[in-house]
């Protein structure tokens, strides 16, 4: 399967750059340079992963983001200056999957770009009966073979880095991970991320399940790690 990525940059320089490397690695490149032109290519043709920068003139990455997540659950790889940490964190909380910095190692990029697709592959649906490897924990549903989880019969949009984080803590509920095991299993291409991407990723799906009334999907074990929290529908 030859995956198709999107690349958002206002530089073409950068577009180049990473097209170059993406395309040696087996890989479709296709190029928007500006937020609008992103989305109209979106939806065009929806690809199986979005490169975007973060700082772009008129509509940033930011708000790319946003408009791509009121509608779907598109891979998103953020790219960022160093120097915008506040960015990067928000991005992530947003629905983004991961972030690269700028100036970045086309390397790099292209393993992070793997690691997001491996996992979505892994998530994917696949043929099996209905109530294979199905978790149920007060009024939380999870259907790994089909991406899905619900929260009181209400649906959870979550990114495929986000239900992997949810489903390590329901196979073991009441056990506390810390931020390294989340991360072998999270990030498990051997990808480097810091604690605060971890964290990033658990505020965004408190904040999901928050909206459906789950006061505490996710508890923190200050010191420790996290564990699945109360998931009583009140």
């Amino acid at each position: 399967m030859v995956y198709r990525i999107l690349v958002v940059d206002d530089d073409p320089h950068i577009r180049d750059v990473i097209c170059y490397a993406l395309e040696k690695a087996g890989m479709n490149a296709v190029t928007a340079q500006d937020g609008a032109e992103a989305l109209s290519k979106l939806e065009a043709a929806p690809p199986d992963l979005v490169v975007l920068d973060i700082g772009m003139p008129e509509m940033d990455g930011l708000e790319v983001c946003r408009r791509i997540r009121r509608h779907g659950d598109t891979p998103i790889l953020f790219l960022s200056a160093r120097s915008d940490e506040i960015d990067r964190i928000v991005g992530l909380e947003l629905g983004g999957d991961d972030y690269v910095t700028k100036p970045f190692s086309p390397r790099e990029l292209v393993a992070r770009v793997s690691a997001i697709l491996n996992r979505v592959k892994r998530s994917a649906p696949a043929p099996q009966p209905a109530d294979h490897n199905v978790l149920r924990h007060g009024a939380l549903t999870l259907d790994p073979p089909r991406f899905q989880a619900e929260y009181g019969g209400q649906p959870v949009a979550l990114t495929a880095l986000e239900f992997a984080i949810v489903r390590m803590l329901a196979q073991r509920p009441g056990v506390v991970f810390n931020r390294d095991q989340i991360m072998d299993t999270a990030y498990a291409d051997n990808v480097h991320v810091s604690d605060r991407t971890i964290d990033s990723h658990v505020r965004n799906i408190r904040a999901k399940f928050a909206a459906l009334g789950c006061a505490s999907v996710i508890e923190t074990v200050h010191g420790v790690g996290f564990r699945l929290g109360d998931l009583t529908k009140a």
